[in-house]
């Protein structure tokens, strides 16, 4: 079985559960299988001073067992070198003076073959000694020992990592080195907290930070079960965040401006786009898989700027006790906001081994969980990994918590997903908000659909804006802030901010992080005179502007006919909705799909290569992939209609059989042919649409439309004579 596939209290388990012989020589053969790809320079040097050569992994990790096992249990043992004692101890004080840490690289002798004789010299040993009867306490050594070498394992790819992206070849370690696996945008899970415990029980093996076990009180409160994202993380960098200092701790923001941070440690920019280095290489970043290599501040920045914070460390366990979290163990380290300090009663060892631990119970903060490097099966929901706030050179990223107190009903996205998902199924009607289209494959979905030649309204619109960019940039005054609702990609947009130099800022607000991060990435490097302040927000609720907007004049911008995806009651109380948004004196340009015949609306909504039938099956995707959904797509046809009487474009899902479908904990019927109603798309007359804006309390002051197929934008300014809603 897969160790991935187990739940987390059941993969994170360090079992010694065969012959201690047999896993002793397991685990010192796997260390000599990753040095395999490297040659005798790769060996040697050392990047920096919180790295060490590979070469003293494999001589430290040795001397561990000759000086703590074998020179106290086995008879007649003789070190292999009493130099040894001085070259290869880490920092125990107790065992004497030692090579300074950041000269290890200085050591080109003993050489890797005088090294890797060592090695055979002590695991000989060690076979002896293990082959007879080991006390209590030898036992308890040798599980300290193999614990010990697991560590050094992921250290040496950490270090091997950071020194080949010191070299301007940039050398892969191992070419197929599995890349992190992209997935979904996370979800909150709410717990009620109260007294729990934790730290270590009984288990074959725990370090001794890890306990004792005690009790905690915690608040409610809620964590995410995924990792915060790359996408996410360009948001983050497209807003400013390493140039914000209302975001960092003081100490971080110190550090990030005078190491000029810009992004996490291995990320480069290439022309267009950004890659990081990898053991595999540089690889193109992955905007949905998990962003890692970022220290405490930056993780502690960005949850300050995504509204949330960093989990405690007892928060985190009892979330993956409670088999919650999702890349729990397989990813990347998770920073906590919790310092590394010692549990009630703890109490460190006497002698050497004392300083296992102890001794770094300050500085220091707690991550937890366990990385794409980390052995399998090292690490348990108890484990206290620890590092240094600044350091970021480790597989290290972040999963957000926040206070239950603190969480606005409207922010509450994963939660409404499932309510609105259980009330629509349930209803007599089927039904979905059309909003739940655009997660990461939805919004590239929809991206396809607009290059088909079927639909027709972004070739007209992004047309019509290129015509006109000129009189609607100049209606916008000097230093305005523009806001766009639902930017998607901004690819239209862009033809607005290159006829209005006079923009301060622009605000992309999605509800998908992952396009809007992909697409503000791309924004920064083609304006760079231009302050990008994304934000990540359902747009049909209220949401907070960035501070980049205060004081400033607000354009609101909405394409892409998406005002048509409303009733008439939505579409007054989003206009509503904006109009508080921008405040009183905003204008607001909204594109709008015109009335046309049924032929052309038809083959939009069903386009001859049937992307539209996969976007519109995707949501059902999502169900399964987010709500623990079992939908089978290929059980449902995509429909699309053309509803005279509401002049309106309706799409749904039909089930083209009498099935029984399960999601966010629920079940639901479907009878053969019934539908679920996905999406309506309005269509308007210029007068209709007028009347439309004075009922939100907008007056219509231009009107743009483009040839046909007719779409229109329209400018909209406020109106203190709107009808009461």
């Amino acid at each position: 079985m897969n160790p991935a596939s187990l739940p987390v209290h059941e993969r994170f388990i360090n079992s010694i559960g065969d012959m201690p012989l047999e896993q002793y020589m397991r685990v010192r053969r796997h260390t000599e299988t990753l040095v395999a790809p490297l040659n005798p320079e790769d060996m040697a040097a050392q990047s920096m001073p919180d790295a060490s050569p590979a070469k003293w992994h494999l001589a430290h990790t040795t001397w561990f067992f000759e000086t703590f096992l074998l020179s106290a249990n086995l008879p007649g043992y003789r070190p292999f070198d009493p130099a040894y004692g001085y070259l290869f101890n880490s920092y125990y004080e107790a065992l004497g003076p030692r090579q300074p840490r950041p000269q290890r690289g200085l050591l080109t002798r003993p050489s890797v073959g005088e090294i890797l004789a060592y090695r055979r010299h002590v695991d000989a040993h060690m076979s002896t000694l293990l082959k007879s009867d080991l006390s209590t306490e030898t036992e308890a050594l040798l599980r300290l020992g193999l614990a010990h070498e697991e560590q050094h394992q992921e250290l040496l790819l950490m270090d091997l990592l950071h020194l080949f992206s010191q070299s301007p070849i940039t050398p892969a370690y191992d070419r197929r080195w599995p890349a992190d696996e992209p997935g979904r945008s996370g979800r909150f899970k709410r717990l009620p907290g109260g007294l729990v415990e934790i730290g270590a029980s009984a288990a074959p093996f725990a370090f001794d930070n890890e306990g004792p076990r005690h009790q905690v009180w915690l608040q409610p409160f809620e964590i995410n079960d995924r990792l915060v994202t790359n996408g996410e993380w360009l948001a983050f960098m497209a807003d400013g965040g390493y140039h914000r200092p209302e975001l960092w701790l003081s100490d971080g923001w110190t550090l990030a401006q005078s190491g000029a941070w810009e992004a996490p440690l291995y990320w480069t920019r290439h022309g267009k786009h950004c890659q990081e280095m990898t053991l595999s290489g540089m690889r193109n970043i992955v905007a949905d898989a998990p962003v890692t290599h970022v220290s405490y501040y930056e993780a502690a920045a960005y949850a300050e700027w995504a509204g949330a914070r960093l989990p405690s460390e007892a928060e985190w366990e009892l979330a993956a006790r409670e088999n919650l979290l999702e890349q729990a163990d397989n990813v990347a380290w998770q920073w906590t906001r919790s310092a590394h300090s010692a549990y009630p009663g703890y109490r460190a060892a006497g002698g050497a081994l004392g300083e296992y631990n102890g001794k770094f119970m300050v500085g220091q903060m707690v991550l937890r969980g366990g990385a794409s490097a980390t052995p399998v099966g090292h690490s348990r929901p108890s484990y206290r990994n620890f590092y240094r706030p600044e350091q970021r050179w480790m597989f290290s990223g972040l999963r957000l918590a926040r206070d239950v107190g603190s969480v606005d009903a409207h922010t509450e996205a994963e939660d409404s997903f499932a309510a609105d998902v259980v009330a629509g199924l349930s209803a007599w009607h089927k039904q979905l908000p059309p909003k739940y289209f655009y997660d990461t494959i939805g919004s590239r979905l929809f991206k396809e659909i607009c290059q088909t030649d079927d639909y027709y309204v972004t070739r007209s619109e992004t047309g019509l804006l290129g015509d006109i960019a000129g009189e609607l940039a100049a209606g916008i005054p000097a230093g305005a802030v523009l806001v766009e609702f639902g930017s998607g990609d901004s690819a239209k947009t862009r033809r607005l901010l290159d006829a209005a130099p006079q923009l301060s800022a622009y605000v992309p607000v999605d509800i998908s992080a992952d396009a809007l991060g992909e697409a503000s990435a791309g924004l920064v490097r083609n304006y760079p005179k231009l302050h990008i302040a994304p934000v990540v927000a359902d747009f049909t609720r209220p949401f907070q502007l960035p501070a980049a907007a205060e004081g400033h004049p607000r354009v609101g911008f909405f394409l892409g006919s998406t005002i048509g995806n409303f009733d008439r009651r939505g579409a007054v109380r989003f206009l509503r909705l904006a109009q508080q948004i921008l405040g009183d004196q905003a204008t607001l340009l909204v594109g709008v799909d015109l009335l046309k015949e049924e032929a052309t609306l038809t083959a939009a909504y069903d386009d001859s290569q049937g992307v539209t039938a996969q976007f519109n099956k995707n949501v059902l995707l999502r169900i399964n992939r987010e709500l623990g959904g079992d939908f089978d797509p290929d059980a449902f046809d995509h429909l699309a209609l053309w509803n005279a009487a509401y002049r309106r474009m309706e799409m749904y899902l039909v089930s083209r059989k009498d099935q029984i479908v399960n999601a966010a904990g629920h079940t639901f019927a479907f009878r053969s042919g019934e539908r679920l109603h996905t999406e309506n798309s309005h269509k308007f007359t210029v007068d209709a649409f007028a009347e439309l804006a004075m009922e939100a309390g907008w007056a219509v002051t231009r009107t743009w439309t483009s040839d046909a197929p007719q779409v229109a934008v329209f400018r909209l300014e406020s109106n203190i004579t709107a009808s009461p809603e």
